[in-house]
């Protein structure tokens, strides 16, 4: 056995369950607010166009994926981000994935070498827990950046002898849990540090089109004011912005000298997109209309929200994602009182994260995911209101 699988955390619905284990709910439907997968109904398009394409199942699938997929990609970059035509060759710029979570994990497999000096990746804590368990599986130190009241870590803050041994970054914008997006000065500063210290800057911007007043600033738009591609890598993925987690649909987008020897670690990986997903994923990044009736709904969800919530705690609208992020005390104590009195699951804010520079992000937090029809998250958030109403956060 790979003896660096020792390392690894118990995932953090893992430690849901058995924060959960031998708590007796009351007899009502429970409303599970723990898991950020979304639950709209999957784009028409979407769905029609895999039907119309199953017939592909004959064929192997390219690690390259389609010519139509990429150019697909490339367009919907271009108009996202205002990036110059040809500054994203479809040749040798973008690679499809099976969602951002492999392809995350992915990449410190290939691309760091832990042997060089450079051994520390950088993650913001809290974080998507794939972060983490790259990092130790590719024998890189995980180095945890706190978030602050912002929502973000302070990037300027780090010291140089971190950065010199910062071998790849992962910025996550909007962030999970927080949602807070990073302006596009924040995204010059990262690309101009990843470049003057030589390590891989992985922006991981899934939660990129669930946004509510303005589009979150992007690391490809920095690169292209930058003029350059050097260092940078984009992920993107089609289980939040198309409600479709399970097509396993996404890409990454960036420097030709990283995703070279990436494409061929993926090759003998052996993790191609099926054809008839690169088809019904060539649609959906070519269609914006179900993609802002997604917003609209995520955005009444919070309005419902701050509505049956706001006088009791502070409910913040994020500037991305379908999380709310809320200040509870003990988030694990929160947690199994709620599910114990109200039948409602959310998720601690501790397992999110990990004890860093004497602080501990998130613990008195925990994580509710807007993610079901409105009249199950009415009556989930009604249900919360009534466990507030009894027990008054202090």
């Amino acid at each position: 056995m790979n003896p660096r699988l020792a390392s690894l955390q118990a995932y953090p619905f893992e430690r849901l369950r058995d924060l959960l284990a031998g708590v007796s709910a009351p007899p009502q439907p429970v409303v599970d607010f723990s898991i950020g997968e979304p639950r709209r109904p999957a784009p028409g398009l979407v769905v029609e166009s895999i039907i119309e394409h199953l017939h592909g199942l004959a064929a192997y699938p390219k690690v390259m994926g389609s010519e139509e997929l990429r150019q697909s990609i490339v367009a919907w970059a271009e108009r996202r981000f205002a990036l110059p035509t040809g500054f994203l060759d479809p040749e040798q710029n973008v690679l499809p994935a099976n969602g951002s979570r492999e392809a995350l994990f992915s990449v410190a497999q290939a691309l760091v070498d832990s042997s060089t000096g450079k051994d520390l990746i950088l993650l913001p804590n809290p974080f998507y827990q794939i972060y983490e368990g790259a990092a130790l599986l590719a024998g890189a130190t995980p180095y945890y950046l706190n978030c602050t009241a912002s929502g973000q870590p302070d990037y300027r803050a780090i010291p140089a002898d971190i950065w010199q041994r910062c071998a790849l970054m992962y910025v996550n914008s909007p962030h999970n849990p927080t949602g807070a997006a990073l302006s596009a000065a924040d995204w010059d500063f990262l690309v101009a540090q990843a470049r003057r210290y030589a390590f891989v800057l992985a922006a991981d911007e899934c939660y990129s089109e669930i946004y509510f007043d303005v589009p979150p600033a992007g690391v490809l738009s920095a690169a292209a004011r930058s003029g350059s591609l050097a260092q940078v890598l984009a992920f993107h993925s089609l289980s939040k912005r198309s409600s479709i987690p399970g097509a396993r649909s996404g890409f990454i987008a960036g420097d030709a000298a990283l995703l070279s020897p990436f494409r061929l670690f993926r090759t003998y990986l052996g993790n191609a997109m099926p054809p008839f997903i690169q088809a019904a994923s060539a649609a959906a990044w070519s269609d914006e209309q179900h993609v802002a009736l997604m917003r609209a709904d995520y955005a009444d969800k919070f309005a419902l929200a701050a509505e049956i919530l706001g006088d009791l705690v502070t409910v913040e609208r994020p500037a991305g994602g379908f999380y709310l992020w809320l200040a509870v005390g003990d988030g694990e104590a929160f947690t199994r009182n709620l599910f114990a009195q109200q039948a409602v699951r959310c998720l601690p804010g501790a397992y999110l994260a990990r004890p860093a520079h004497g602080s501990y992000p998130g613990r008195d937090r925990v994580r509710i995911a807007l993610v079901g029809e409105q009249e199950i998250c009415r009556e989930g958030l009604l249900r919360i209101r009534q466990f507030l109403l009894s027990s008054p956060i202090n």
